[in-house]
């Protein structure tokens, strides 16, 4: 998988990751005022399943949407991307930049590096 999302096209996903399945009106109802129109959030989900993020089955007179890819699979290929994009592929350069331009305290750094050394471990 190395589709990226647009913007659009990630907040339907989030929508999508959140309730599990959706039609497009349930869609639309979780997105924030103002409200887009039908027709965009049913075209979006469409160009979602050309890039085989989102699949569908009937229900009723219509359909309902769902993903197909995981949002944590999603999330590591665009923390990779961006790794790699801005960081020369080093994580730790990536994780010393945040800590400066976010002002991470000792205690937030604890949490990340359990959290990698927990992920390394699988």
């Amino acid at each position: 998988m190395s589709k990226q999302l647009t913007k659009a096209e990630e907040q339907i996903m989030q929508v999508l990751w959140d309730l599990k399945e959706a039609s497009v009106k349930e869609v639309i109802a979780e997105l924030p005022n103002p409200k887009p129109a039908y027709n965009t959030v049913s075209t979006i989900i469409r160009i979602l399943e050309t890039k085989e993020f989102v699949g569908h089955q009937p229900k009723g007179r219509g359909y309902v949407y769902f993903p197909v890819i995981e949002k944590t699979d999603y999330s590591n290929q665009s923390l990779h991307k961006l790794m790699n994009g801005y960081f020369g592929g080093s994580f730790k350069s990536m994780v010393s930049f945040f800590m400066k331009e976010n002002k991470l305290d000792i205690k937030e750094l604890e949490t990340i590096l359990k959290e990698v050394e927990k992920n390394n471990k699988k």
